[in-house]
């Protein structure tokens, strides 16, 4: 694991000055993955919040080479550049070594980009791929995506007197990458630096595709104060709402493990897009923590705890 000495060495490749909100859980995501890949990396982005704040013509945030494409294509542009750097060192026209990293929101990687996502993992290209989870189109006005989770306020499942927020359950990506027999997948939270840090890392260092899921809390669309983003993300963790762990060649382990027992309903309060949930007495509220309770038991099961 890295220090914080030899990881502020590598400040400001993701560079002050962009265009984030106050708090924006996906800028301290970026900047800490990068603190780790430093600055022998190209990064690819699709369309979305970070890159949309990164790079306003003619302006950009980043210190290292960056390729901007569309929505639905960004591993396929990533997995491009591998194979050519492939080439290259064959060739002997390349010696040193480069880490190929893509960085997408969820609706770049759970929905508009998933095709292309499984393709560029079974073709086993060497690269790592970077969710930064805000659970929602928060650059396009805060629609619903399948990251979203039950129960909350988006412009497109706006609470009301015919529904009471999102009615479907989120879409658990992080399984479906391990389904795809990655030899490295994880979940991580900018709250737990050290461990997203050693988790990027351990993905980097990995021969073959890697994917890391991070939630990434949005003071805009989840409508809690911007000096709250690390508590936010903290709680997440402490409810089990978003369990920290990692999946190496098939083997789960669990990165960290509550100490006590916190219900959901403590995440929820903290957020206004769930505000309407306790208006009255709401079935999404149980249905929400028998979720969380059944996947953890399912998690601890594959962990072997």
């Amino acid at each position: 694991m890295a220090s914080l000495k030899e990881l502020a060495k590598n400040a400001g490749i993701f560079t002050a000055g962009h265009r984030a909100c106050s708090g924006c859980g996906g800028a301290i995501v970026i900047n800490q993955v990068m603190a780790v890949a430093g600055q022998k990396t190209i990064v690819a982005m699709p369309t979305g919040c970070m890159e949309v704040v990164s790079t306003i013509y003619p302006f950009t945030a980043w210190s290292v080479p960056y390729i901007h494409v569309a929505f639905e294509n960004v591993s396929a542009v990533i997995s491009g550049v591998e194979a050519a750097y492939r080439s290259f060192k064959r060739k002997g026209k390349i010696t040193e070594k480069w880490n190929f990293i893509a960085i997408g929101g969820d609706g770049g990687t759970y929905d508009i980009g998933l095709q292309s996502l499984s393709g560029a993992v079974e073709r086993q290209h060497k690269f790592l791929y970077v969710c930064y989870d805000n659970q929602a189109y928060m650059n396009t006005g805060i629609q619903r995506s399948s990251a979203t989770p039950l129960g909350a306020h988006t412009t497109t499942s706006p609470t009301g007197t015919a529904i009471p927020g999102k009615l479907q359950s989120r879409k658990d990506l992080t399984e479906i990458m391990v389904a795809h027999g990655l030899p490295y997948v994880a979940q991580a939270i900018p709250s737990h630096w050290a461990d997203l840090t050693r988790k990027v890392r351990a993905a980097l260092d990995t021969q073959g595709p890697s994917f890391i899921n991070i939630l990434a809390p949005c003071p805009l669309g989840w409508r809690y104060p911007t000096n709250k983003t690390i508590d936010i993300a903290r709680q997440a963790v402490e409810t089990k709402f978003w369990p920290l762990y990692e999946v190496v060649n098939g083997e789960y382990k669990l990165s960290y493990q509550p100490r006590k027992e916190m219900a959901i309903i403590e995440w929820l309060k903290l957020q206004g897009r769930f505000e309407h949930l306790f208006e009255k007495k709401n079935e999404l509220i149980d249905k929400l923590q028998d979720e969380i309770n059944n996947k953890w038991a399912k998690l601890l099961d594959k962990c072997k705890k």
